[in-house]
């Protein structure tokens, strides 16, 4: 069974990626524009609106795969100092402080990192025509 489901990995690593873009996107648009779930935007030059800015930017560019190894090490980081500033001064327990999101976040966009683009990716196709 495992060599059968093995011959999918690629389909579901595009799809874990596509959707861990797309989520991440929703966190940035949230904060910018307070959609979706209404709430008011964050001020733009504010570190909450450049969290915001690197969430939407950086979520698109990892969904569409484009510069994706870039934008998951810029977010991986960015998650990593949200969970230290945010989350650590409230308890060292993720769940207990509300900041396992914010670790999930971090190492799988680390694993992208180590991953690459992967297949249904702008930067695979750019690859084919360079």
């Amino acid at each position: 069974m495992e060599r059968s489901l093995s011959q999918y990995a690629p389909y579901f690593y595009a799809l874990l990626r596509i959707v861990a873009g797309l989520l991440f996107a929703m966190h940035g648009s949230q904060k910018l524009f307070g959609i979706p779930g209404g709430g008011d935007p964050v001020p733009l030059v504010s570190l909450m609106g450049f969290a915001g800015i690197v969430e939407l930017v950086g979520g698109l560019l990892i969904a569409f795969g484009l510069f994706t190894r870039a934008a998951a090490f810029v977010a991986s980081g960015q998650m990593a100092v949200a969970y230290f500033m945010a989350h650590i001064p409230q308890g060292p327990v993720p769940l207990l402080n509300k900041g396992e999101l914010a670790l999930m976040f971090c190492f799988l966009f680390l694993y992208i990192v180590t991953q690459g683009p992967g297949i249904w990716s702008l930067d695979a196709s750019r690859q084919k025509r360079g």
